[in-house]
């Protein structure tokens, strides 16, 4: 039953408004801290960098306690200080296009900016997704016109809620959403709707897995040498923080350990504790050959701010790590937490970033937008934030069959990143996991899509067009495959520089529907 599987969707945090120092300053305790790490004032002591290779001038101080750090906590830093001064003041934006777009939601049409934001007010509006969508679905609901025709029998909102609950019963993921992602659902379309395909799905659109899929496709598990870490290509890891997300994609290539158990899947979960990150560390300490991490999960947005610090801090101290980003979807469904003054996360993330610097390592972030759609004023704001506190962020789009397999689509998402300074860095095929076929596409679809964007942005902000391996290839240039029969859907590939073996072929299967003649 519905009721039963929404349990998992309490409305996480999105967090309240907006302010930060004109100084790039946050205050802990006695303490105010800049968010190059720097002291403004103190009263007592500050841990030091554990940077044995460094010298004394890349010392920063710790504006985070050791206490702390590995516990759970929805309000992340509530003992955090805001600052006094304002960076933005949205209030007095002269973008017209500053609405509350919250407020289309019948639940939440007098929600002033500041309840909305605020994490007091979201915390205090756990909804179960039924009852959700018994509030925002119209008596009669548009059929659709550009996914599958047997979805026209969803008409009325009672179908739509058994469609939805029916597919919950299958899912291999949880479902979780954000009052950000909810409310950018065109609720009037919601079969057609983009962002509701990502998230929420309907037992008619539902297709028979693909009979070559494995259920971790991309074989993690298998390069795992310590638990929560893989390690494939030569230089460079995976660092599994932790196995939970503010939401839940329904295609996410990791369902074997993200989110909540489901009807159908018991997760491999990877809790943030810290035994098991002090295996991974000393795992990459011992493995001089790396110098490359990406901190994921799960997503690394759900980490504390005391967590991210104490994360970042640790890898920046190992001689050999040059270079580290954190993976989160973060900015793309709850994007006010980079502006809240009463969370200090992007403080803490600005930090590293700027300790990173000082000592020649680079620090980035990676999100994940994948229609134009999720973008909104404020997700404009937290982008301009991080833009000018020297945050590196990059994009990384999964192709989705009516998300955006459409190349006006794909250009607008394209310029869109490029125009908040977040360069658009990759564009995946779709990775053949359980319960997506719907929104798997051809090869060939990846393929048009690069010949027709590329030339018409820079070539610096033109992403890379590839498919990750199943198996445990590794990510490849879609165009760079070996060969492709459209009949049979096959397409095989060489990765040499990941197996170390110029004959191993790996294999990846267009979606049966997508075949002549289905």
């Amino acid at each position: 039953m519905l009721t039963a599987m929404v349990n998992y969707n309490r409305l996480p945090v999105v967090y309240s408004l907006l302010k930060h120092g004109s100084q790039n300053t946050f205050k802990h305790s006695t303490r105010c801290f800049r968010t190059d790490g720097t002291c403004v004032q103190s009263r007592e002591s500050t841990s030091q960098l554990r940077a044995h290779d460094l010298a004394s001038e890349h010392t920063v101080q710790n504006p985070f306690p050791p206490t702390g750090i590995f516990e759970h906590d929805r309000v992340a830093g509530r003992f955090m200080q805001p600052p006094s001064d304002t960076y933005y003041d949205l209030s007095s934006s002269s973008d017209s296009a500053n609405v509350p777009y919250w407020q289309k939601i019948p639940l939440w049409k007098d929600i002033a900016d500041d309840e909305f934001l605020s994490y007091q007010w979201q915390a205090s509006r756990e909804k179960k997704l039924r009852d959700f969508l018994t509030a925002v679905l119209p008596s009669n609901i548009l059929p659709s016109r550009t996914v599958l025709p047997h979805v026209a029998t969803v008409n009325t909102p009672d179908v739509f809620i058994n469609s939805v609950s029916d597919a919950i019963s299958r899912a291999p993921m949880a479902i979780r959403l954000t009052p950000h992602i909810l409310s950018v659902i065109d609720w009037s379309n919601p079969i057609d709707d983009p962002i509701r395909r990502q998230f929420i799905p309907m037992g008619n659109e539902l297709i028979p897995d693909h009979h070559r899929l494995k259920f971790d496709s991309l074989n993690e598990e298998h390069d795992s040498p310590v638990k929560g870490l893989v390690h494939r290509y030569p230089t460079k890891a995976l660092f599994l923080a932790t196995s939970v997300c503010n939401v839940y994609c329904r295609f996410c290539t990791r369902s074997y350990a993200v989110g909540a158990n489901t009807s159908t899947v018991t997760k491999n979960s990877l809790k943030p504790t810290k035994r098991r990150w002090e295996e991974v560390f000393n795992y990459i300490e011992n493995t001089p050959q790396l110098n490359d991490i990406v901190v994921s999960g799960g997503d690394s947005y759900y980490l504390s701010p005391e967590q991210l610090y104490h994360i970042g801090e640790r890898l920046l101290s190992i001689p050999h790590i040059k270079r580290f980003r954190y993976a989160t979807k973060g900015l793309a469904v709850c994007p006010s937490r980079i502006l809240d003054a009463n969370d200090t996360w992007s403080s803490a993330l600005i930090a590293i970033s700027n300790m990173g610097k000082k000592m020649g390592k680079a620090v980035a972030v990676h999100t994940h937008f994948n229609h134009p759609n999720e973008i909104t004023w404020i997700t404009k704001l937290a982008a301009q934030h991080l833009f000018e506190s020297g945050v590196t962020v990059r994009n990384q789009t999964v192709l989705l069959r009516g998300v955006n397999d459409d190349v006006s689509v794909m250009k607008t998402l394209i310029n869109n990143l490029a125009n908040m300074n977040i360069q658009p860095y990759y564009v995946y095929q779709g990775d053949m996991v359980r319960g997506v076929e719907d929104l798997r596409t051809p090869l060939s679809t990846i393929l048009d899509l690069e010949m027709q964007i590329r030339g018409s942005i820079g070539g610096f902000l033109t992403p890379q067009f590839i498919v990750d391996l199943p198996g445990g290839g590794g990510k490849r240039l879609a165009s760079s495959y070996e060969t492709y029969d459209r009949k049979t859907g096959v397409s095989t590939f060489l990765a040499p520089a990941v197996t170390g073996d110029l004959s191993k072929i790996f294999e990846y299967y267009d979606p049966v529907w997508s075949l002549p003649g289905q």
